[in-house]
Protein backbone atom coordinates (compact mmCIF):
# COMPACT_ATOMS: atom_id res chain seq x y z
CA UNK A 1 0.00 0.00 0.00
CA UNK A 2 1.70 3.21 -1.26
CA UNK A 3 2.45 5.35 2.00
CA UNK A 4 0.45 9.33 1.77
CA UNK A 5 1.84 12.17 -0.56
CA UNK A 6 1.68 14.51 2.74
CA UNK A 7 3.81 11.73 4.35
CA UNK A 8 6.38 11.93 1.95
CA UNK A 9 7.02 15.59 1.86
CA UNK A 10 7.44 15.35 5.56
CA UNK A 11 9.98 12.73 5.14
CA UNK A 12 11.52 14.93 2.28
CA UNK A 13 11.42 17.93 4.95
CA UNK A 14 13.39 16.08 7.82
CA UNK A 15 15.65 14.75 5.58
CA UNK A 16 16.25 18.16 3.69
CA UNK A 17 16.59 20.11 7.66
CA UNK A 18 19.31 17.25 8.68
CA UNK A 19 21.48 18.16 5.95
CA UNK A 20 21.12 14.96 3.66
CA UNK A 21 21.92 16.12 -0.17
CA UNK A 22 18.84 16.89 -2.28
CA UNK A 23 19.85 14.58 -4.71
CA UNK A 24 20.26 11.55 -2.63
CA UNK A 25 16.35 12.21 -0.96
CA UNK A 26 15.43 12.48 -4.68
CA UNK A 27 16.98 9.23 -5.75
CA UNK A 28 15.61 7.57 -2.73
CA UNK A 29 12.02 7.98 -3.32
CA UNK A 30 10.49 4.47 -4.73
CA UNK A 31 9.75 4.32 -8.44
CA UNK A 32 6.84 2.35 -7.99
CA UNK A 33 5.19 5.09 -6.20
CA UNK A 34 7.18 8.31 -7.75
CA UNK A 35 8.44 8.63 -11.60
CA UNK A 36 11.88 10.51 -11.49
CA UNK A 37 10.47 13.63 -12.81
CA UNK A 38 7.49 13.17 -9.80
CA UNK A 39 10.77 12.75 -7.61
CA UNK A 40 12.44 16.05 -8.27
CA UNK A 41 9.50 18.16 -8.40
CA UNK A 42 8.19 16.92 -4.75
CA UNK A 43 12.11 17.63 -3.58
CA UNK A 44 12.38 21.15 -5.54
CA UNK A 45 8.79 22.23 -4.19
CA UNK A 46 10.21 21.39 -0.61
CA UNK A 47 13.20 23.38 -1.36
CA UNK A 48 11.53 26.56 -2.80
CA UNK A 49 8.58 26.22 0.49
CA UNK A 50 9.28 28.93 2.67
CA UNK A 51 8.47 26.87 5.86
CA UNK A 52 11.38 24.49 4.95
CA UNK A 53 13.70 27.37 4.67
CA UNK A 54 12.67 28.80 7.85
CA UNK A 55 13.16 25.43 9.26
CA UNK A 56 16.67 25.04 7.94
CA UNK A 57 17.29 28.16 9.66
CA UNK A 58 16.54 26.57 12.78
CA UNK A 59 18.34 23.35 11.97
CA UNK A 60 21.05 25.39 11.70
CA UNK A 61 21.16 26.88 14.82
CA UNK A 62 20.80 23.56 16.36
CA UNK A 63 23.64 22.21 14.59
CA UNK A 64 25.74 25.41 16.11
CA UNK A 65 24.74 24.09 19.59
CA UNK A 66 25.25 20.12 18.70
CA UNK A 67 29.05 21.43 17.63
CA UNK A 68 29.30 23.21 20.84
CA UNK A 69 28.49 20.15 22.72
CA UNK A 70 30.90 18.43 20.30
CA UNK A 71 33.87 20.76 21.41
CA UNK A 72 32.54 20.76 25.35
CA UNK A 73 32.81 16.10 25.02
CA UNK A 74 36.47 16.25 23.16
CA UNK A 75 37.92 18.92 25.93
CA UNK A 76 36.19 16.52 28.57
CA UNK A 77 38.12 13.22 27.18
CA UNK A 78 41.40 14.92 27.24
CA UNK A 79 41.16 15.64 30.64
CA UNK A 80 43.23 13.05 33.01
CA UNK A 81 40.70 10.11 33.87
CA UNK A 82 37.99 11.56 31.81
CA UNK A 83 37.57 7.69 30.44
CA UNK A 84 36.55 6.57 33.29
CA UNK A 85 34.09 6.57 36.29
CA UNK A 86 35.83 7.84 39.07
CA UNK A 87 35.72 6.11 42.64
CA UNK A 88 35.84 8.22 45.65
CA UNK A 89 36.25 7.22 49.43
CA UNK A 90 33.88 8.89 51.86
CA UNK A 91 33.58 11.89 49.41
CA UNK A 92 33.08 15.55 51.48
CA UNK A 93 30.42 17.50 51.00
CA UNK A 94 31.87 20.22 49.13
CA UNK A 95 33.96 17.66 47.45
CA UNK A 96 30.72 15.80 46.10
CA UNK A 97 29.25 19.02 44.81
CA UNK A 98 31.99 21.20 43.24
CA UNK A 99 33.49 18.13 41.32
CA UNK A 100 31.04 15.86 40.87
CA UNK A 101 27.45 17.40 40.53
CA UNK A 102 28.06 20.98 39.60
CA UNK A 103 30.20 19.51 36.99
CA UNK A 104 27.80 16.77 35.34
CA UNK A 105 30.41 14.40 36.35
CA UNK A 106 29.56 10.61 37.55
CA UNK A 107 31.63 9.34 40.48
CA UNK A 108 31.57 6.21 42.51
CA UNK A 109 31.60 6.79 45.95
CA UNK A 110 32.19 3.95 48.86
CA UNK A 111 32.27 3.60 52.45
CA UNK A 112 28.88 5.91 52.73
CA UNK A 113 26.68 2.83 53.71
CA UNK A 114 28.66 1.45 56.40
CA UNK A 115 25.98 2.73 58.84
CA UNK A 116 23.02 1.12 57.19
CA UNK A 117 21.56 -1.49 58.84
CA UNK A 118 19.98 -2.81 55.66
CA UNK A 119 23.67 -3.21 54.34
CA UNK A 120 23.86 -6.13 57.20
CA UNK A 121 19.59 -7.11 57.62
CA UNK A 122 18.47 -7.18 54.11
CA UNK A 123 18.36 -10.77 52.93
CA UNK A 124 14.59 -12.42 51.40
CA UNK A 125 13.81 -14.14 54.52
CA UNK A 126 14.75 -10.87 56.17
CA UNK A 127 11.73 -9.44 53.65
CA UNK A 128 9.64 -12.27 53.93
CA UNK A 129 9.81 -11.55 58.11
CA UNK A 130 9.25 -7.59 57.89
CA UNK A 131 6.45 -7.47 55.21
CA UNK A 132 6.19 -11.03 53.20
CA UNK A 133 2.35 -10.07 53.50
CA UNK A 134 1.89 -6.75 52.04
CA UNK A 135 0.56 -6.54 48.40
CA UNK A 136 3.31 -5.12 45.92
CA UNK A 137 3.10 -3.97 42.34
CA UNK A 138 5.93 -5.43 39.93
CA UNK A 139 6.05 -5.04 36.21
CA UNK A 140 5.89 -8.43 34.08
CA UNK A 141 6.18 -9.39 30.75
CA UNK A 142 8.93 -7.36 29.73
CA UNK A 143 10.44 -9.99 27.42
CA UNK A 144 7.41 -10.08 24.93
CA UNK A 145 7.72 -6.23 24.37
CA UNK A 146 10.69 -4.69 22.96
CA UNK A 147 9.43 -1.40 24.37
CA UNK A 148 9.12 -2.61 28.06
CA UNK A 149 10.46 0.30 29.98
CA UNK A 150 8.10 3.36 27.64
CA UNK A 151 4.93 0.62 28.21
CA UNK A 152 5.75 0.39 31.81
CA UNK A 153 2.35 1.56 32.74
CA UNK A 154 0.77 -1.94 30.74
CA UNK A 155 3.23 -3.87 32.87
CA UNK A 156 2.28 -3.60 36.14
CA UNK A 157 0.35 -6.76 38.36
CA UNK A 158 -0.28 -6.74 42.33
CA UNK A 159 1.03 -9.67 43.97
CA UNK A 160 1.73 -10.82 48.24
CA UNK A 161 5.86 -10.11 48.50
CA UNK A 162 6.61 -12.90 49.44
CA UNK A 163 5.09 -14.73 46.35
CA UNK A 164 7.85 -12.04 44.31
CA UNK A 165 10.70 -13.06 46.65
CA UNK A 166 10.35 -16.87 45.95
CA UNK A 167 10.02 -15.94 41.91
CA UNK A 168 12.92 -13.84 42.20
CA UNK A 169 14.87 -16.57 43.97
CA UNK A 170 13.52 -19.33 41.79
CA UNK A 171 14.32 -17.30 38.63
CA UNK A 172 17.52 -18.10 37.37
CA UNK A 173 18.67 -14.87 34.88
CA UNK A 174 15.47 -13.03 33.82
CA UNK A 175 14.46 -9.81 32.29
CA UNK A 176 10.86 -10.54 32.35
CA UNK A 177 9.83 -8.94 35.96
CA UNK A 178 11.29 -6.40 38.18
CA UNK A 179 10.53 -3.92 40.84
CA UNK A 180 11.06 -0.61 40.15
CA UNK A 181 11.02 3.06 40.78
CA UNK A 182 7.62 2.93 38.58
CA UNK A 183 6.08 0.88 40.83
CA UNK A 184 6.90 3.16 43.62
CA UNK A 185 3.66 5.30 44.39
CA UNK A 186 2.45 1.51 45.67
CA UNK A 187 5.43 0.31 46.86
CA UNK A 188 6.86 2.55 49.28
CA UNK A 189 4.01 2.70 51.99
CA UNK A 190 3.47 -1.62 51.28
CA UNK A 191 7.32 -1.49 52.53
CA UNK A 192 7.24 1.42 53.93
CA UNK A 193 9.37 -0.65 57.10
CA UNK A 194 12.00 -1.04 55.46
CA UNK A 195 12.71 2.89 55.71
CA UNK A 196 13.90 2.08 59.02
CA UNK A 197 16.93 0.60 57.91
CA UNK A 198 18.42 2.96 55.45
CA UNK A 199 20.34 6.06 56.43
CA UNK A 200 19.34 9.10 55.03
CA UNK A 201 23.30 10.40 53.69
CA UNK A 202 22.29 13.66 54.77
CA UNK A 203 26.49 14.36 53.55
CA UNK A 204 24.48 14.41 50.11
CA UNK A 205 20.40 14.16 50.93
CA UNK A 206 17.93 16.38 52.49
CA UNK A 207 16.69 14.10 55.15
CA UNK A 208 14.00 16.35 55.77
CA UNK A 209 12.94 16.02 51.73
CA UNK A 210 9.31 14.04 51.53
CA UNK A 211 11.03 11.98 48.59
CA UNK A 212 12.49 9.26 50.50
CA UNK A 213 13.90 7.31 47.78
CA UNK A 214 13.04 4.93 45.23
CA UNK A 215 13.21 0.77 45.64
CA UNK A 216 14.34 -1.78 43.18
CA UNK A 217 14.65 -5.32 43.54
CA UNK A 218 14.94 -8.26 40.70
CA UNK A 219 16.66 -11.20 39.76
CA UNK A 220 19.84 -11.74 37.68
CA UNK A 221 19.09 -9.83 34.06
CA UNK A 222 17.13 -7.41 34.98
CA UNK A 223 17.87 -4.76 32.33
CA UNK A 224 16.99 -0.77 32.20
CA UNK A 225 17.65 0.32 28.39
CA UNK A 226 19.68 3.34 27.88
CA UNK A 227 17.67 6.85 28.88
CA UNK A 228 18.36 10.05 30.95
CA UNK A 229 16.70 10.96 33.67
CA UNK A 230 15.51 14.60 34.29
CA UNK A 231 17.11 14.80 37.83
CA UNK A 232 20.63 13.88 39.18
CA UNK A 233 20.42 10.65 40.59
CA UNK A 234 21.90 8.22 43.25
CA UNK A 235 22.14 4.34 43.06
CA UNK A 236 22.72 2.95 46.28
CA UNK A 237 23.72 -0.74 45.99
CA UNK A 238 22.33 -2.38 48.96
CA UNK A 239 22.49 -6.61 47.33
CA UNK A 240 24.24 -8.20 44.55
CA UNK A 241 25.85 -6.28 41.45
CA UNK A 242 24.60 -4.04 38.82
CA UNK A 243 26.82 -3.57 35.52
CA UNK A 244 25.80 0.39 34.35
CA UNK A 245 27.02 1.70 31.13
CA UNK A 246 27.11 5.45 30.98
CA UNK A 247 27.05 7.90 28.22
CA UNK A 248 27.70 11.67 28.48
CA UNK A 249 25.04 14.15 27.87
CA UNK A 250 27.01 16.17 25.14
CA UNK A 251 27.28 13.26 22.99
CA UNK A 252 23.53 13.25 22.87
CA UNK A 253 23.52 13.83 18.97
CA UNK A 254 24.86 9.68 19.12
CA UNK A 255 22.24 8.02 20.82
CA UNK A 256 19.54 8.17 18.94
CA UNK A 257 16.95 9.56 20.87
CA UNK A 258 14.01 8.79 19.64
CA UNK A 259 10.96 9.93 22.20
CA UNK A 260 11.15 11.51 25.08
CA UNK A 261 14.26 10.23 27.36
CA UNK A 262 14.32 7.30 25.46
CA UNK A 263 17.28 5.80 23.04
CA UNK A 264 16.37 3.04 20.19
CA UNK A 265 20.01 1.56 20.82
CA UNK A 266 20.35 -2.12 22.41
CA UNK A 267 23.29 -1.14 25.10
CA UNK A 268 23.64 -4.98 25.86
CA UNK A 269 24.19 -5.52 21.97
CA UNK A 270 24.79 -2.47 19.79
CA UNK A 271 23.66 -2.86 16.32
CA UNK A 272 26.35 -0.10 14.39
CA UNK A 273 25.14 -1.20 10.90
CA UNK A 274 21.56 0.15 12.17
CA UNK A 275 23.02 3.13 14.69
CA UNK A 276 26.56 4.05 13.16
CA UNK A 277 26.89 7.15 15.78
CA UNK A 278 27.32 5.32 18.23
CA UNK A 279 30.89 4.47 17.41
CA UNK A 280 31.41 8.15 18.67
CA UNK A 281 29.98 7.69 21.90
CA UNK A 282 31.70 7.72 24.60
CA UNK A 283 30.58 5.01 26.46
CA UNK A 284 31.64 4.75 30.34
CA UNK A 285 31.46 1.58 32.70
CA UNK A 286 31.50 0.56 36.49
CA UNK A 287 30.26 -2.61 38.37
CA UNK A 288 28.29 -1.29 41.00
CA UNK A 289 28.88 -3.97 44.34
CA UNK A 290 26.86 -3.57 47.66
CA UNK A 291 27.36 -0.67 50.01
CA UNK A 292 28.43 1.45 47.05
CA UNK A 293 26.80 4.98 45.16
CA UNK A 294 26.71 5.76 41.96
CA UNK A 295 26.11 9.43 41.01
CA UNK A 296 24.49 9.41 37.80
CA UNK A 297 24.45 13.20 36.65
CA UNK A 298 21.19 14.88 34.96
CA UNK A 299 21.38 14.46 31.46
CA UNK A 300 23.46 11.38 31.45
CA UNK A 301 22.59 7.85 29.59
CA UNK A 302 22.42 5.25 31.49
CA UNK A 303 21.54 1.21 30.90
CA UNK A 304 21.76 -1.09 33.82
CA UNK A 305 21.82 -4.82 34.10
CA UNK A 306 21.55 -7.03 37.32
CA UNK A 307 24.12 -9.04 37.26
CA UNK A 308 23.06 -11.00 40.61
CA UNK A 309 19.38 -11.22 42.06
CA UNK A 310 19.88 -6.90 43.05
CA UNK A 311 18.65 -4.49 45.81
CA UNK A 312 18.88 -0.71 44.86
CA UNK A 313 17.80 1.96 46.61
CA UNK A 314 17.66 5.91 44.46
CA UNK A 315 17.51 9.29 45.56
CA UNK A 316 16.67 12.45 44.28
CA UNK A 317 16.21 14.22 47.15
CA UNK A 318 20.02 16.46 46.77
CA UNK A 319 20.70 19.41 49.02
CA UNK A 320 20.94 21.37 45.93
CA UNK A 321 19.00 22.03 43.04
CA UNK A 322 17.77 19.44 41.34
CA UNK A 323 14.51 21.03 39.66
CA UNK A 324 15.65 20.67 36.04
CA UNK A 325 12.11 18.90 35.31
CA UNK A 326 10.58 22.04 35.17
CA UNK A 327 11.71 23.56 32.08
CA UNK A 328 11.76 20.43 30.25
CA UNK A 329 9.31 20.01 27.03
CA UNK A 330 10.62 16.94 24.43
CA UNK A 331 8.33 14.62 25.69
CA UNK A 332 7.06 13.35 22.30
CA UNK A 333 8.93 11.91 19.16
CA UNK A 334 11.92 13.79 18.13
Amino acid sequence: MARPKDDWRRWIAENLLLGNPPEAIRDAMPRDEFTAEEAAAEVSAALASPYVQGGSRIANRLRKREWTLTVYGRLNRMRANGGTIERRERLSRDEFFEQYYFQNRPVVITGMMKAWPACTKWDFGYFRERCGDREVEVQFGRESDENYEINGPKHKKMMRFRDYLDMVEGAGTTNDFYMTANNASRNREALDVLWQDIDPVTEYLDADSPDKGFFWLGPAGTKTPYHHDLTNNFMAQVMGRKQIKMVPLHDTAYVYNNLHCYSEVDASAVDYERFPLMRKAQVLECTLAPGELLFIPIGWWHYVEGLDATVTMSFTNFLRFNDFASDYTTYQHL
